[in-house]
């Protein structure tokens, strides 16, 4: 019997790092709700970003395509109009993908007005989805529904952020003026649930969840769940100094990073908070995971209700990650795991041999879109980046997998140049690739910024760069031809994998993904 067409729901978190899932092993967090997703599907532990921040790292998960071929660089980098993505090749198979938050896409100028007010923002929306609850950073829907249940929301984003008790000046765990059901996850939950109440067909939803994006707050009983004195030491050098003195790039990162854009209204350096500042934030953030989880709880008993859970293919993963105090920073970018390990979990109810595996091979944002596709019965595009974990999910590994993650980060600042100035680089220089295999990871600078190669085996927090070692020179030579024969052969294949004869078009087909 012909499957029936099974529903998709593509869950995507903001900033979640891949180690905070109790399903992963981590010693303190507890993600009850994740982990039954993981009970019945499998566990992707040593899963990587592609790019941060927001618009970098979701172009890589939509378009199943690296940095270097969709070329979103940073937040406001438009997305070239000519690829493909999920939410179209969807379409194109019958779904109608419905969106709960949003995608931080910038639309193609070249094909809009220059007075489009699409251009003033960078929180565009991928092209094919249909947007039922768009939830921008500003959060003004949600604001708007906070005050219809009598919540003074005037104060607006980011100082509904704030603690309700009017501390802000010191970290604290006070809770803000909201309650746990009333956070923005529980929003878009409420929001996801009513419409699936309204589905009479296959569907496909795409909730995107801000959390555990900053600002660093949460309601009660979150805010207290854990401990600060709990969890395992941070990650970094023995002082911010020493931290910035490994690298002229970290010297850069550590040193810039203002309070004000993790914790609302508070002034200074991140770099100065002290251990027990950091602490108190990092319990802040796991009670953020687990009000989170908590909503995901809400969304698998909804669909379940509804009769749709045999038939509901699940995704849950994050954009990027977190460094949550390790190496003296809080947010994302450079190139430590922290900011790019994030969880991938995948549950499809017609293969359960492999339900309740984990997986330990090295897998990628890039990996989601072939993977869906392929769930769903559609030849994914050859010139994709990614390659489908559909064997995993049937219990088998597949032929020739890849012995090492990828990411990129690109820290240029077209609208203010402040990299390029401060280390006298074009736009075009201001960016790094990273190549991590089980025993080293080698990060390549452009700009001649020099490189960086750390031991994961003997120094897993990355303390000691080995790149000018000369015992680690050969090392550090083979990850080098690595990382160029990787980028060799990713370069954009769209249409390098056909050729026009007197036969016609023969090779991968020369059509894209789109409608």
């Amino acid at each position: 019997m012909a499957r029936r067409k099974p529903n998709i729901l593509l869950i995507t978190c903001d900033q979640w790092r891949g180690d905070s899932l109790s399903a992963a092993g981590h010693p303190v967090v507890r993600t009850p709700n994740a982990d039954a997703l993981a009970a019945e599907g499998v566990l992707f532990a040593r899963h990587y970003a592609g790019a941060a921040p927001c618009s970098p790292a979701r172009a890589c998960l939509y378009t199943g395509l690296y940095q270097m071929n969709n070329r979103v660089c940073r937040n406001g980098s438009p997305l070239d109009r000519r690829h493909g993505n999920i939410a179209l090749a969807a379409r194109a198979l019958g779904y109608d993908p419905t969106l709960f938050g949003y995608t931080d896409v910038s639309p193609d100028p070249r094909y809009l007005s220059p007075e489009d007010p699409l251009l003033r923002s960078y929180e565009g929306v991928l092209p094919g989805f249909t947007v039922r609850q768009l939830l921008p950073e500003h959060q003004k829907p949600w604001l708007s529904w906070l005050a219809a249940r009598g919540v003074d929301a005037s104060s607006g984003f980011p100082d509904i952020h704030r603690p309700a008790d009017g501390a802000g000046k010191t970290v604290t765990n006070a809770p803000p003026v909201y309650s746990a059901d009333e956070t923005p996850a529980a929003f878009l939950a409420g929001e996801f649930i009513r419409w699936l109440g309204e589905q009479d067909a296959h569907w496909f939803a795409h909730l995107s969840f801000l959390s555990p994006h900053p600002p660093f707050i949460v309601p009660e009983p979150y805010n207290t769940l854990y401990d600060p004195a709990d969890g395992p030491d941070f990650a970094r050098a023995e002082s911010w100094r020493d931290e910035a003195a490994a690298h002229p790039y970290l010297d850069h990162a550590v040193r810039k990073q203002k309070r004000e854009k993790f914790l609302p209204g508070m002034k200074g350096k991140v770099r100065d908070f002290g251990e027990d500042e950091f602490r108190v934030i990092r319990a802040l953030y796991w009670g953020m995971i687990s009000e989170v989880d908590a909503q995901l709880g809400r969304i698998w008993q909804a669909i379940k209700a509804a009769g749709a859970w045999d038939d509901t293919i699940v995704v849950l993963t994050s954009d990027h990650a977190e460094m949550m105090g390790d190496h003296f920073l809080l947010g994302k970018g450079g190139f430590f795991d922290q900011s790019f390990h994030v969880p991938l979990i995948v549950r499809d109810p017609a293969r359960r041999k492999a339900a309740g595996m984990r997986v330990d091979r090295f897998t990628e944002a890039v990996d989601v879109m072939p993977t869906l596709l392929d769930l769903l019965g559609a030849t994914p595009p050859a010139h994709l980046d990614g390659r489908s974990l559909a064997p995993f999910l049937g219990g088998d590994a597949p032929a020739n997998w890849r012995e090492a993650a990828h990411w990129e980060f690109d820290f240029r600042s077209i609208e203010k140049g402040s990299a390029e100035r401060h280390f006298g680089l074009r736009p075009q220089q201001c960016n790094l690739a990273v190549m991590r295999t089980d025993k080293f990871k080698y990060v390549h600078f452009g700009g001649g910024l020099p490189p960086l190669l750390y031991d994961l085996e003997n120094d897993p927090g990355e303390l000691a760069n080995l790149a000018a070692d000369p015992a680690f020179l050969s090392v550090r030579l083979e990850l080098a031809e690595r990382m160029l024969a990787w980028r060799a052969e990713h370069l954009d294949q769209s249409l390098a994998l056909s050729a026009l004869t007197e036969e016609g078009v023969v090779g991968a087909p020369a059509t894209l993904p789109r409608i």
